[in-house]
């Protein structure tokens, strides 16, 4: 048993214990957002009675509230008088708060008003919790810390799916799911405010900063090579708002007889336990190669994942088989897609700037999310053959991003030439 015991340690990364602290707050914060991530579409389109345009314009609408967030955030964690830990816990409480309001949501003003306060949330989160796995983790090391966080995300997701399917199968309260997600963000509000310590490092908190937040910002804005990252990750942002948004509300309208919610969220548990089983291998694996190569790996299973799934709803028999498969293949996209896109720019960074440069990065997801569920919404909401047709767009759409990540990668590649030739 203590032989067991000791592989298992000695297969997970050794990192700052605080990193393993963050992530299991993460992932009891995740189950919560696992009991309404997939199914609120769903209940708000056929309980509630909004259409789907207006459900994918309010998720996206909620992107507005997150840039604002993330300006914020990247603020606020580079500042050496609040940092990445007030950040952490300012998300967490407007968060609960927001997902109160939409446990009791019954017309479109309160859904958008809660989905703006979560995105506001959500927006403070990503650029503190991100900047804290870049500010205790370097090389080779950041990578495999962005994926136990995600780890810790992916597991919590997974089982916030099968305990929400329960609850929905067993007593069709999908109110309950919202408050429970509040729930989960108190709870990750006690875990930051008790064991996660500030680890903005990069200023004395005596001494003040020297350059005004506009500033900061201006100097960020001005790196060519972030700025090119900007273009592909927005697209990347986008097939990821897919997954989370049409994909459910298709399963269940478009495919050949229509998934219940049972399957959907069964197929999601099986989406989600490959995130959780290969996120870590594929990890490592993929620290043989630069963070735009594997963005590349992630373009073309995007694309092979996209075909399937508009597949699934062109067929007569066999939907369940290829609805997985689909589902599979997008997990692996993401899995090659997130750590490395984290990493890419927290390479990038100064270190006075990182939490400025992590919101930048974070800022593509609220973009692309702003893009993304209206996008697949009014796609929904058309013929069977212009909803087909809107995956493949989506999957041809690679070709572009392929196009940009050579261009990144040999950017990178002569920018570390020429530092390692200034410092010889």
């Amino acid at each position: 048993m203590g032989f067991r015991r000791n592989r298992f340690l000695a297969w997970l990364p050794q990192l700052n214990p605080q990193i393993f602290i963050l992530a299991f707050g993460r992932l009891l914060s995740q189950i919560g957002t696992g009991f309404t991530l997939f199914y609120a579409p769903i209940f708000f389109v056929n309980q509630v009675g909004l259409s789907s345009t207006s459900v994918g314009l309010s998720l996206g609408l909620a992107q507005i509230s997150g840039i604002l967030g993330r300006v914020l955030a990247g603020s606020l964690c580079d500042s050496p008088r609040w940092g990445r830990r007030f950040t952490l816990l300012i998300s967490a409480v407007i968060s609960a708060i927001a997902s109160f309001i939409l446990a009791t949501a019954n017309d479109f003003t309160r859904v958008v008003l809660g989905n703006l306060l979560l995105g506001l949330g959500i927006g403070l989160y990503w650029p503190a919790t991100e900047a804290v796995v870049a500010d205790l983790t370097t090389g080779k090391q950041r990578n495999e810390a962005y994926a136990l966080t995600r780890l810790g995300d992916n597991i919590g997701l997974q089982l916030g799916i099968i305990l929400g399917g329960l609850i929905i199968s067993t007593s069709g309260n999908y109110r309950a799911l919202f408050m429970i997600d509040g729930i989960s963000f108190i709870v990750f509000f006690g875990v930051i405010f008790v064991a996660i310590q500030e680890t903005n490092t990069a200023f004395k908190q005596s001494q003040p900063d020297q350059r005004g937040w506009g500033t900061n910002w201006w100097i960020a804005l001005r790196d060519r090579t972030l700025l090119i990252y900007v273009i592909v990750n927005i697209m990347f942002t986008v097939y990821v708002s897919q997954i989370n948004s049409t994909l459910p509300l298709y399963f269940n309208n478009f495919v050949n007889g229509g998934f219940s919610a049972g399957i959907i969220s069964w197929l999601f548990i099986g989406y989600t336990a490959i995130s959780v089983i290969f996120l870590l291998p594929i990890s490592r694996w993929l620290n043989r190669f630069s963070h735009a190569q594997a963005l590349s790996f992630s373009a073309l299973l995007w694309g092979v994942g996209f075909i399937i799934i508009a597949w699934t709803g062109m067929v007569e028999n066999q939907a369940l088989i290829l609805a997985s498969l689909g589902l599979g293949i997008l997990a692996l996209a993401v899995i090659c897609y997130t750590p490395a896109s984290s990493s890419l720019v927290a390479d990038l960074a100064p270190d006075s700037l990182r939490g400025i440069y992590l919101a930048i990065n974070a800022q593509c997801w609220a973009i692309g999310y702003l893009i993304g569920p209206p996008l697949g919404g009014w796609a929904l909401d058309q013929s069977p053959e212009i909803v087909y047709n809107f995956w493949i767009s989506l999957a041809f759409s690679i070709i572009i991003a392929l196009l940009i990540l050579k261009v990144l990668d040999r950017r990178i590649k002569r920018q570390k030439q020429a530092n390692l030739k200034s410092n010889q």
